[in-house]
């Protein structure tokens, strides 16, 4: 086959399995992250209804953290053996379960198991897109594929942001309170969804009925040249999870969800002490999503673009991160609630748009289980962060009086994890194969 042939029929298949592909992972990280957020849009309503502070709620909503922490790793190698089919299936149908659950919710002990048990079930979600995507994506083309697959997740925000603010109003119907609502409406779709999932998601390249044998065979011949650069050391599930540059990247990570969950988790609040009612609420908190969105997609296509030196691509993690901070920054100190709003919605692109390309560089020096375990590392130990937000921002929100003096923390930490990264990823270079 001549190269211009190869060249085409290779383009002709991620053509058709980003088509086929795409748009039910971003359906799926669309429920889950509403399943994820539903939980700060219920605080406006049922921290009051079960006599809980902010705090008393904020460590509830962040035990999520420590089941996904605990039970991450093991779900994606668990992942790599049975299959993304399978194993998705159960992911969703148990969360959805859990979050309706979560509408029943009668004290704050059972708030806390039914968080928890929430991050149990969904661990093993994000990083396992990221894995599955490379099996199916060679790097050339996952930055652009990641950036595409969190474009789910600023939707989910802008979508969730509508819908919490109109279940809330659901107050009294069929004998639930508006918050109750937030829970059983956004756990239905997971459940729903888990069957389709079954039956349409294929566990690799080679069971996918929609790709011809020339097709099979040009994603498996790219993903076999680029396997072939890296060492065995890569492919080992435990030697993975303790390479120092997992590990350097996992604690550079912390930064960015802990930044994005205090502020997603805390703009609500934010935006209520404008005035605004429970829909002026959510009509409000779609515009820093819509947002986020465009920045997810455009991004990762401009660094595709240009020269992927070391030092183009710290910038395009780094330069976002200090952005995000500024303005979290100079949203506490300008006067107004329109300039702080606007403020935030710089905050929140910048916060989000350096993911994609942090997230392509694991696949240059992991593979395999190995990348399963690694994936899986970096993203639980980096969610941790998410645990410190919600459980440090109201914290700091009551010991403060101040609803924005939290930006100044999360600020702080996006700050050093955007310095990090000119001291991890000169250390990422991939080991060659003897």
């Amino acid at each position: 086959m001549r190269s211009d042939d190869t060249a085409s029929g290779r383009s002709g298949a991620l053509k058709v399995i980003t088509a086929r592909l795409m748009p039910l992972f971003c359906l799926m990280y669309l429920i889950a992250y509403i399943d994820r957020q539903n939980v700060s849009y219920a605080k406006l309503e049922m921290a009051d209804a079960l006599g809980m502070s902010e705090a008393v709620y904020g460590l509830g909503a962040s035990l999520f953290f420590i089941g996904y922490f605990l039970f991450e790793a093991p779900a994606n190698l668990i992942l790599a053996r049975v299959g993304a089919r399978v194993w998705f299936t159960r992911i969703m149908a148990s969360w959805g379960v859990v979050t309706i659950l979560l509408g029943f919710t009668n004290s704050p002990l059972m708030f806390y198991a039914l968080r928890f048990l929430l991050g149990v079930c969904e661990a093993g979600f994000f990083p396992g897109v990221l894995y599955v995507l490379t099996l199916w994506y060679p790097q050339s083309h996952r930055g652009r594929m990641v950036g595409a697959f969190m474009v789910a997740s600023a939707f989910a925000n802008a979508v969730g942001a509508l819908a919490g603010g109109l279940l809330l109003g659901l107050d009294g119907v069929l004998g639930l309170q508006g918050w109750q609502w937030v829970f059983v409406a956004t756990g239905i779709p997971a459940v729903a969804l888990a069957p389709y999932v079954l039956w349409r998601l294929p566990s690799g390249p080679q069971d996918a009925r929609w790709l011809t044998p020339e097709q099979k065979a040009s994603v498996a011949e790219d993903l076999a040249d680029e396997h072939a650069a890296h060492t065995h050391a890569g492919a080992d599930s435990w030697r993975a999870m303790l390479d120092r540059r997992v590990l350097m990247l996992a604690a550079m990570y912390v930064g960015f969800p802990l930044a994005a969950y205090g502020l997603s988790y805390w703009l609500p609040t934010v935006v209520k002490g404008f005035g605004a009612s429970n829909a002026q609420n959510g009509a409000i908190n779609v515009i820093p999503w819509l947002i986020v969105a465009l920045a997810l997609w455009m991004l990762p296509r401009i660094a595709a673009k240009m020269q992927q030196t070391t030092k183009v691509q710290s910038w395009f993690i780094a330069g976002p991160a200090f952005v995000g901070a500024a303005a979290l920054i100079l949203s506490v100190l300008v006067p107004g609630n329109a300039a702080k709003f606007a403020l935030l919605c710089v905050a929140a692109p910048a916060i989000f748009c350096a993911q994609p390309m942090f997230w392509s560089l694991p696949p240059t020096f992991l593979r395999g289980a190995g990348a399963a375990a690694g994936i899986a590392a970096i993203n639980s130990i980096g969610n941790l962060g998410g645990f410190v937000a919600q459980t440090a921002v109201p914290a700091i929100k009551e010991a403060s009086g101040s609803d924005l003096t939290p930006m100044l923390f999360l600020a702080a930490c996006l700050t050093v994890a955007g310095l990090s990264i000119f001291l991890v990823l000169p250390r990422l270079k991939p080991r060659t194969a003897a």
